[in-house]
Order: C-alpha cells, then structure tokens, then sequence
C-alpha cells in the first residue's frame, strides 16, 4: 500500500532507507514522497537525482579523446565511458546510449559502462524524482504506455527518456509522462494513464 508522505512525517512501516531518518526509535520521511509499506522505503517526488551504481542511464555522448567518452546526463554534472578493444559496440560522438553507471569517482564523475546505442527516436526530460512512478513497480506502467501507443521507451534513472514510435504515437506516449508527472502523487495512477492512453486510441479511431 502506498500513501503521501511530507518532511518530518513519521512514515509507519518503513525501514531506514534513502529519504529517510531515524529518531528516537521511528523513522521519518526527510522527503516528500509515496510510502511504499511493502517495500519499507519512501519513493521521492520531488528532489535532486542521486545516482548509484547498477541504475539505467539515458545520454548523448558529447566529446571524444584517446577513447574517453564524455556523456551529457541532463541532470548530473559528467559522465564517462572509457572504452576498450574488449567492447562490444562502439560509440561515436553525437549518440544517444543507454549505459549502466559503474562506478562514482569523487561523488562527480559517473562511469558508464555497457553502452548501447539507441537508433532514431527522441528524448524528452523528466523531474527525476518522477521518473519510478513513470517505470512503475516491475516496469508495470513503463510496459503499459508502449503496449498502449505502439512505441519502444527507454528511460534513465537520470531523468532522460528515449521514445521510437510513429509521430502521433510518440506524442501519445509524451502526453502520458506528463500526466504521470502531474499527478505522481495520486493512487492509481495506472489505471489513471490507461483509461487516457485508451481513450485517446477511441478517438483516433473515430476520425
């Protein structure tokens, strides 16, 4: 069961995790977020990003020199991928990779690994704090906006999303990120963004 949280709430049922503090034998919310009791943890809905190693990135490789790649994040100050003959797929500058975050040098510099390039389609930003309401729990409401506008989605944990998918149905998946970002805060936000999403493939059709 989830419900909203503010700074300073008690948040019952949760562990100490990120977003939140202990005191005097309770845990408190340091966050505006959504208490997850089943996880024990608080899901942030406002804030900065804070990177960590093993989470999904979304970026544009920006400069090359001596096979040190510099990828823009949007949201995070630098990003590298130092490559090697051992990779698998290269990357040129210009790219739009997905990657998966290494290693954390000097609280600053993230380094990526495991780069993939992503052909075509387009990015659009999303408040990082939103971004796990937009994957949703297993990937519940990231599976149901492609399903429901025909569109191939990856979205990074820094708050980058690329979208591939027919002009219209880009658009669509577009307008369902921005109701979730909206109302992030709200219980049943999938059937919230499904009856949109299906609503809107109504209308369409009716044309």
């Amino acid at each position: 069961m989830r419900s909203i949280v503010l700074p300073g709430e008690e948040a019952q049922g949760a562990r100490h995790a990120p977003c939140t503090y202990y005191e005097n034998g309770r845990v408190y919310s340091s966050a505006i977020g959504m208490l997850d009791t089943e996880r024990g943890g608080v899901i942030p809905l406002e804030g900065p990003w804070s990177p960590r190693i093993g989470e999904q990135v979304v970026g544009t490789v920006t400069d090359s020199k001596n096979h040190v790649y510099t990828v823009d994040l949007s949201y995070y100050c630098r990003a590298l991928i130092i490559g090697s003959r051992y990779d698998r797929e290269s990357v040129e500058i210009g790219d739009v990779i997905e990657a998966t975050i290494k290693n954390i040098e000097d609280r600053s510099v993230l380094i990526l690994s495991y780069p993939k390039t992503l052909l075509g389609g387009v990015l659009v930003n999303i408040k990082p704090a939103k971004v796990p309401r937009v994957i949703g729990k297993e990937d519940t409401m990231l599976r149901q906006i492609e399903g429901l506008t025909r569109t191939r989605m990856v979205v990074g944990r820094n708050g980058v999303a690329w979208i591939k998918g027919k002009p219209q149905d880009t658009e669509l998946a577009m307008r369902a990120i921005s109701l979730i970002e909206a109302k992030a805060h709200q219980q049943g936000l999938t059937e919230t963004v499904k009856m949109m999403l299906e609503n809107e493939s109504r209308n369409r059709k009716g044309e």
